[in-house]
Protein backbone atom coordinates (compact mmCIF):
# COMPACT_ATOMS: atom_id res chain seq x y z
CA UNK A 1 0.00 0.00 0.00
CA UNK A 2 1.24 3.14 -1.18
CA UNK A 3 1.20 7.03 0.59
CA UNK A 4 -1.61 9.67 0.12
CA UNK A 5 0.03 13.14 -0.72
CA UNK A 6 -1.39 16.53 -0.87
CA UNK A 7 -0.04 19.47 -2.86
CA UNK A 8 -1.48 22.64 -1.21
CA UNK A 9 -1.08 25.18 -3.66
CA UNK A 10 -1.04 23.55 -6.74
CA UNK A 11 -1.31 25.86 -8.96
CA UNK A 12 1.76 27.91 -8.60
CA UNK A 13 5.09 27.72 -10.43
CA UNK A 14 6.33 24.91 -7.23
CA UNK A 15 2.93 23.72 -6.60
CA UNK A 16 3.07 22.62 -9.88
CA UNK A 17 6.46 21.82 -9.79
CA UNK A 18 6.12 19.65 -7.02
CA UNK A 19 3.92 17.65 -9.36
CA UNK A 20 5.88 17.14 -11.68
CA UNK A 21 8.53 15.66 -9.42
CA UNK A 22 6.20 13.39 -7.86
CA UNK A 23 5.30 11.87 -11.01
CA UNK A 24 9.30 11.42 -12.61
CA UNK A 25 10.88 9.95 -9.19
CA UNK A 26 7.80 7.56 -9.20
CA UNK A 27 7.28 8.51 -5.66
CA UNK A 28 5.42 5.47 -3.64
CA UNK A 29 2.06 7.14 -3.84
CA UNK A 30 -1.48 5.77 -4.36
CA UNK A 31 -2.98 8.81 -4.65
CA UNK A 32 -1.98 12.52 -5.17
CA UNK A 33 -4.30 15.54 -4.01
CA UNK A 34 -3.93 18.72 -5.75
CA UNK A 35 -5.19 22.01 -3.41
CA UNK A 36 -5.20 25.59 -3.48
CA UNK A 37 -7.60 28.51 -2.60
CA UNK A 38 -11.38 28.62 -2.91
CA UNK A 39 -10.72 30.68 -6.11
CA UNK A 40 -8.70 27.86 -7.91
CA UNK A 41 -11.19 25.08 -7.26
CA UNK A 42 -11.81 23.15 -10.56
CA UNK A 43 -8.59 24.14 -12.06
CA UNK A 44 -6.86 21.42 -13.59
CA UNK A 45 -2.75 20.70 -13.42
CA UNK A 46 -0.71 18.09 -15.00
CA UNK A 47 0.66 15.02 -12.69
CA UNK A 48 2.35 12.59 -15.15
CA UNK A 49 0.43 11.57 -17.81
CA UNK A 50 -2.98 12.27 -15.69
CA UNK A 51 -4.74 15.48 -15.04
CA UNK A 52 -6.03 16.35 -11.56
CA UNK A 53 -8.55 19.02 -10.30
CA UNK A 54 -7.90 21.02 -7.95
CA UNK A 55 -9.83 21.08 -4.73
CA UNK A 56 -10.33 23.81 -2.45
CA UNK A 57 -8.21 23.62 0.98
CA UNK A 58 -10.99 25.09 3.20
CA UNK A 59 -13.19 22.10 2.70
CA UNK A 60 -10.71 19.23 2.60
CA UNK A 61 -10.39 16.56 5.18
CA UNK A 62 -6.61 15.88 5.82
CA UNK A 63 -7.39 12.76 8.00
CA UNK A 64 -6.44 10.09 5.75
CA UNK A 65 -3.40 11.82 4.03
CA UNK A 66 0.31 11.06 4.97
CA UNK A 67 2.27 13.62 3.80
CA UNK A 68 1.73 16.81 2.59
CA UNK A 69 3.36 19.68 0.56
CA UNK A 70 2.89 22.57 0.93
CA UNK A 71 3.45 25.97 -1.19
CA UNK A 72 1.53 28.03 -0.87
CA UNK A 73 3.03 31.06 1.47
CA UNK A 74 3.70 31.82 4.88
CA UNK A 75 -0.02 33.23 5.51
CA UNK A 76 -1.92 29.85 4.84
CA UNK A 77 1.02 27.99 5.82
CA UNK A 78 0.90 29.57 9.49
CA UNK A 79 -2.79 28.71 9.30
CA UNK A 80 -3.15 25.29 8.02
CA UNK A 81 -0.01 23.58 8.77
CA UNK A 82 -0.49 23.08 12.77
CA UNK A 83 -4.11 21.96 11.67
CA UNK A 84 -3.03 19.37 8.99
CA UNK A 85 -0.30 18.01 11.40
CA UNK A 86 -2.75 17.69 13.85
CA UNK A 87 -4.80 15.17 11.36
CA UNK A 88 -1.53 13.34 11.26
CA UNK A 89 -0.60 14.25 8.22
CA UNK A 90 3.21 15.19 7.93
CA UNK A 91 3.73 18.62 6.32
CA UNK A 92 6.64 19.73 4.36
CA UNK A 93 6.36 23.57 4.17
CA UNK A 94 8.26 25.15 1.50
CA UNK A 95 7.25 28.67 2.96
CA UNK A 96 9.43 31.03 5.87
CA UNK A 97 6.95 30.48 7.84
CA UNK A 98 8.57 27.63 10.10
CA UNK A 99 12.19 27.68 9.10
CA UNK A 100 13.73 29.50 12.48
CA UNK A 101 11.01 27.67 14.82
CA UNK A 102 13.40 25.68 17.13
CA UNK A 103 10.54 22.58 17.12
CA UNK A 104 10.99 22.49 13.55
CA UNK A 105 13.59 20.70 11.54
CA UNK A 106 15.26 22.41 8.39
CA UNK A 107 16.21 20.24 6.02
CA UNK A 108 17.78 19.82 2.91
CA UNK A 109 18.55 15.44 2.30
CA UNK A 110 22.28 15.60 1.54
CA UNK A 111 23.46 17.48 3.76
CA UNK A 112 21.19 17.21 7.15
CA UNK A 113 19.21 14.27 6.40
CA UNK A 114 19.38 13.00 10.16
CA UNK A 115 17.36 16.33 11.75
CA UNK A 116 14.56 14.88 9.96
CA UNK A 117 13.31 12.93 12.48
CA UNK A 118 13.06 15.75 14.66
CA UNK A 119 9.62 16.58 12.78
CA UNK A 120 7.83 14.98 15.54
CA UNK A 121 7.39 17.46 17.77
CA UNK A 122 5.19 19.51 15.91
CA UNK A 123 4.66 17.55 12.83
CA UNK A 124 6.25 20.04 10.40
CA UNK A 125 9.68 19.90 8.13
CA UNK A 126 10.87 23.08 6.69
CA UNK A 127 12.18 23.48 3.15
CA UNK A 128 15.11 25.98 3.48
CA UNK A 129 15.12 29.55 0.82
CA UNK A 130 15.63 28.31 -2.78
CA UNK A 131 19.07 30.31 -2.44
CA UNK A 132 20.29 28.36 0.72
CA UNK A 133 19.34 24.83 -0.88
CA UNK A 134 21.64 25.08 -3.58
CA UNK A 135 24.51 26.55 -1.20
CA UNK A 136 24.51 24.33 1.37
CA UNK A 137 24.83 21.43 -1.21
CA UNK A 138 28.17 22.65 -2.01
CA UNK A 139 29.41 24.10 0.78
CA UNK A 140 28.62 20.87 3.12
CA UNK A 141 31.56 18.37 1.58
CA UNK A 142 33.88 21.35 1.69
CA UNK A 143 33.04 22.14 5.25
CA UNK A 144 33.25 18.69 6.17
CA UNK A 145 36.98 18.14 5.06
CA UNK A 146 38.73 21.53 6.07
CA UNK A 147 35.73 23.37 7.99
CA UNK A 148 34.37 27.08 6.80
CA UNK A 149 35.22 29.87 8.86
CA UNK A 150 33.41 32.70 6.61
CA UNK A 151 31.29 32.92 3.42
CA UNK A 152 30.69 35.70 0.82
CA UNK A 153 27.77 34.97 -1.40
CA UNK A 154 26.59 37.25 -4.21
CA UNK A 155 23.33 35.65 -5.62
CA UNK A 156 21.74 36.43 -9.14
CA UNK A 157 18.53 35.16 -8.97
CA UNK A 158 16.02 34.35 -11.26
CA UNK A 159 12.66 35.85 -11.17
CA UNK A 160 10.78 32.77 -10.79
CA UNK A 161 11.58 32.83 -6.90
CA UNK A 162 9.30 36.13 -6.83
CA UNK A 163 5.89 33.35 -8.73
CA UNK A 164 4.49 33.82 -11.73
CA UNK A 165 3.28 37.24 -11.64
CA UNK A 166 7.29 38.05 -12.04
CA UNK A 167 7.34 35.86 -14.80
CA UNK A 168 4.84 37.46 -16.47
CA UNK A 169 6.33 40.99 -15.31
CA UNK A 170 9.71 40.05 -17.20
CA UNK A 171 8.37 38.91 -20.25
CA UNK A 172 5.63 41.65 -21.05
CA UNK A 173 8.34 44.38 -20.29
CA UNK A 174 11.49 42.82 -22.24
CA UNK A 175 8.38 43.06 -25.19
CA UNK A 176 8.08 46.15 -24.39
CA UNK A 177 11.19 47.40 -24.38
CA UNK A 178 11.34 46.37 -28.30
CA UNK A 179 8.29 47.41 -29.52
CA UNK A 180 8.65 50.61 -27.82
CA UNK A 181 5.64 50.44 -25.57
CA UNK A 182 5.95 52.26 -21.74
CA UNK A 183 7.29 50.18 -19.23
CA UNK A 184 5.38 50.26 -15.36
CA UNK A 185 7.28 48.02 -12.59
CA UNK A 186 4.66 46.54 -11.05
CA UNK A 187 5.77 43.34 -9.12
CA UNK A 188 9.54 45.05 -8.99
CA UNK A 189 10.34 48.30 -7.61
CA UNK A 190 12.29 48.95 -10.45
CA UNK A 191 12.44 47.75 -14.13
CA UNK A 192 13.44 43.85 -14.38
CA UNK A 193 14.22 43.44 -18.24
CA UNK A 194 17.82 44.54 -19.49
CA UNK A 195 18.35 45.71 -15.78
CA UNK A 196 19.33 44.29 -12.56
CA UNK A 197 17.74 44.83 -8.50
CA UNK A 198 19.79 44.54 -5.95
CA UNK A 199 16.51 44.25 -4.08
CA UNK A 200 15.32 40.81 -2.54
CA UNK A 201 12.41 41.03 -0.02
CA UNK A 202 11.97 43.87 2.17
CA UNK A 203 14.57 45.88 4.23
CA UNK A 204 15.67 45.23 7.65
CA UNK A 205 17.44 47.93 10.11
CA UNK A 206 20.49 46.88 9.63
CA UNK A 207 20.37 47.58 5.59
CA UNK A 208 20.27 43.93 4.85
CA UNK A 209 17.74 42.81 3.27
CA UNK A 210 15.23 39.57 4.56
CA UNK A 211 16.59 37.29 1.82
CA UNK A 212 20.22 37.93 2.92
CA UNK A 213 19.16 37.61 6.10
CA UNK A 214 17.71 34.21 5.00
CA UNK A 215 21.18 32.79 3.87
CA UNK A 216 22.67 33.77 7.13
CA UNK A 217 20.72 32.37 9.41
CA UNK A 218 19.52 29.49 7.52
CA UNK A 219 23.13 28.26 6.82
CA UNK A 220 23.36 28.29 10.31
CA UNK A 221 20.39 26.27 11.16
CA UNK A 222 21.05 23.78 8.55
CA UNK A 223 25.41 23.30 8.27
CA UNK A 224 26.62 25.07 11.21
CA UNK A 225 26.20 27.56 13.63
CA UNK A 226 30.19 29.22 13.67
CA UNK A 227 30.02 29.51 10.45
CA UNK A 228 29.89 33.61 9.39
CA UNK A 229 27.89 34.79 6.10
CA UNK A 230 27.17 38.15 4.71
CA UNK A 231 25.32 37.73 1.47
CA UNK A 232 23.72 40.62 -1.02
CA UNK A 233 20.78 39.44 -3.03
CA UNK A 234 20.34 40.39 -6.31
CA UNK A 235 17.16 39.88 -9.24
CA UNK A 236 18.32 39.43 -12.38
CA UNK A 237 16.48 39.21 -15.88
CA UNK A 238 16.00 35.19 -16.01
CA UNK A 239 13.55 32.92 -15.64
CA UNK A 240 14.24 29.97 -14.29
CA UNK A 241 17.62 29.17 -12.42
CA UNK A 242 19.50 31.10 -9.33
CA UNK A 243 23.19 31.63 -9.64
CA UNK A 244 25.61 31.95 -6.85
CA UNK A 245 29.04 33.40 -7.01
CA UNK A 246 30.84 32.51 -3.47
CA UNK A 247 34.12 33.06 -1.69
CA UNK A 248 34.73 30.88 1.14
CA UNK A 249 37.60 31.23 3.89
CA UNK A 250 38.58 27.68 6.06
CA UNK A 251 40.41 27.25 9.32
CA UNK A 252 42.07 23.91 7.34
CA UNK A 253 44.37 23.97 3.89
CA UNK A 254 42.31 22.79 0.68
CA UNK A 255 43.71 23.76 -2.94
CA UNK A 256 40.85 23.67 -5.51
CA UNK A 257 42.03 20.29 -7.35
CA UNK A 258 40.92 18.51 -3.81
CA UNK A 259 37.84 20.78 -3.60
CA UNK A 260 37.02 19.45 -7.40
CA UNK A 261 37.36 16.19 -6.43
CA UNK A 262 35.49 16.41 -3.32
CA UNK A 263 32.65 18.08 -5.00
CA UNK A 264 33.00 15.29 -7.58
CA UNK A 265 31.95 12.57 -5.71
CA UNK A 266 29.47 14.64 -3.00
CA UNK A 267 25.95 13.99 -3.41
CA UNK A 268 23.25 16.41 -5.13
CA UNK A 269 26.52 18.18 -7.06
CA UNK A 270 27.90 18.15 -10.24
CA UNK A 271 31.10 19.93 -10.88
CA UNK A 272 31.41 21.37 -14.34
CA UNK A 273 34.78 23.27 -14.26
CA UNK A 274 36.67 23.75 -17.83
CA UNK A 275 39.51 26.58 -17.96
CA UNK A 276 37.88 28.05 -21.47
CA UNK A 277 35.00 29.78 -22.71
CA UNK A 278 32.30 27.43 -21.98
CA UNK A 279 33.44 25.40 -19.74
CA UNK A 280 31.03 26.32 -16.59
CA UNK A 281 26.91 26.19 -16.17
CA UNK A 282 24.39 28.61 -16.39
CA UNK A 283 21.30 29.18 -15.37
CA UNK A 284 19.59 28.48 -18.81
CA UNK A 285 21.28 25.05 -18.95
CA UNK A 286 20.57 24.34 -14.97
CA UNK A 287 16.71 24.74 -16.18
CA UNK A 288 14.49 22.03 -15.69
CA UNK A 289 17.81 20.01 -13.73
CA UNK A 290 18.10 18.28 -10.40
CA UNK A 291 21.90 18.93 -9.39
CA UNK A 292 23.67 21.69 -8.36
CA UNK A 293 26.12 22.54 -10.58
CA UNK A 294 29.73 24.07 -9.67
CA UNK A 295 31.76 25.35 -11.79
CA UNK A 296 35.07 28.24 -11.68
CA UNK A 297 36.53 26.51 -8.70
CA UNK A 298 39.71 28.51 -7.82
CA UNK A 299 42.01 29.78 -5.09
CA UNK A 300 41.62 33.17 -3.56
CA UNK A 301 45.29 34.46 -2.38
CA UNK A 302 44.03 37.11 -0.93
CA UNK A 303 43.31 35.42 2.61
CA UNK A 304 44.56 31.83 3.90
CA UNK A 305 43.05 28.95 2.96
CA UNK A 306 40.37 30.71 1.15
CA UNK A 307 38.69 29.35 -2.32
CA UNK A 308 36.42 30.76 -5.11
CA UNK A 309 33.49 29.28 -6.96
CA UNK A 310 30.29 29.67 -9.30
CA UNK A 311 27.26 27.83 -8.20
CA UNK A 312 23.87 27.50 -9.95
CA UNK A 313 21.01 25.52 -9.39
CA UNK A 314 17.00 25.51 -10.63
CA UNK A 315 15.22 27.49 -7.94
CA UNK A 316 12.03 25.50 -8.98
CA UNK A 317 13.27 22.44 -8.55
CA UNK A 318 16.07 22.16 -5.64
CA UNK A 319 15.34 25.36 -4.78
CA UNK A 320 11.85 24.20 -3.60
CA UNK A 321 9.71 21.70 -5.18
CA UNK A 322 12.43 18.86 -5.36
CA UNK A 323 14.08 19.32 -2.22
CA UNK A 324 10.49 18.88 -0.46
CA UNK A 325 9.76 16.06 -2.42
CA UNK A 326 13.50 14.45 -1.18
CA UNK A 327 12.59 15.20 2.33
CA UNK A 328 9.31 12.81 2.03
CA UNK A 329 11.66 10.11 0.61
CA UNK A 330 13.54 10.37 3.52
CA UNK A 331 10.45 10.16 5.77
CA UNK A 332 9.80 6.97 3.78
CA UNK A 333 13.22 5.27 3.24
CA UNK A 334 13.91 5.82 6.77
CA UNK A 335 10.61 4.33 7.89
CA UNK A 336 10.21 7.16 10.18
CA UNK A 337 6.73 7.27 9.20
CA UNK A 338 4.30 4.65 7.81
CA UNK A 339 1.30 4.92 5.27
CA UNK A 340 -2.19 5.28 7.48
CA UNK A 341 -4.41 3.33 5.56
CA UNK A 342 -1.55 0.37 5.36
CA UNK A 343 -1.53 1.24 9.43
CA UNK A 344 -5.19 0.34 9.73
Amino acid sequence: MGYKVAVVGATGNVGREMLDVLAERAFPADEVVALASRRSQGVEVSFGDKTLKVKALEHYDFSDIDICLMSAGSGPSKEWSPKIAAAGAVVIDNSSCWRYDADVPLIVPEVNADATAGFRKRGIIANPNCSTAQLVVALKPLHDRATIKRVVVSTYQSVSGAGKDAMDELFSQTRAVFVTDPIEPKKFPKRIAFNVIPHIDVFMEDGYTKEEWKMVAETKKILDPKIKLTATCVRVPVFVGHSEAVNIEFENPISADEAREILRNAPGCLVIDKREPGGYVTPYEAAGEDATYISRIREDATVENGLAMWVVSDNLRKGAALNAVQIAEVLINRKLIEAKRKAA
